[in-house]
């Protein structure tokens, strides 16, 4: 089983709201999650829309979990260097 750090969507029409989660790599993109470690809220004001467990995100980094493109540059936002996946 390869993990992927990604983002699971929630919200309504032109509400999002997502949550950082750790995921089989062949999972539908709301599927089921091994593990919540966050979320994004992309409308929220700038201070309030990013938060995820540092320590988690690093742990499955360690285990060998990619990160999206997506995660990767919020991560990088809250200066969590990611390698890029290739």
């Amino acid at each position: 089983m390869s993990a992927r750090i990604r983002l699971k969507k929630f919200g309504a029409k032109k509400r999002p709201y997502y949550r950082i989660v750790v995921m089989d790599k062949a999972a539908p993109r709301n599927g089921r999650a091994i593990e919540e470690i966050g979320y994004y809220h992309p409308i929220e004001k700038e201070d309030r829309q990013l938060h995820f467990d540092v320590e988690k995100a690093k742990a499955w980094i360690a285990k060998g979990a990619t990160a999206s493109d997506t995660v990767r540059k919020l991560f990088n936002k809250k200066n969590l260097a990611v390698q890029t996946s290739t």
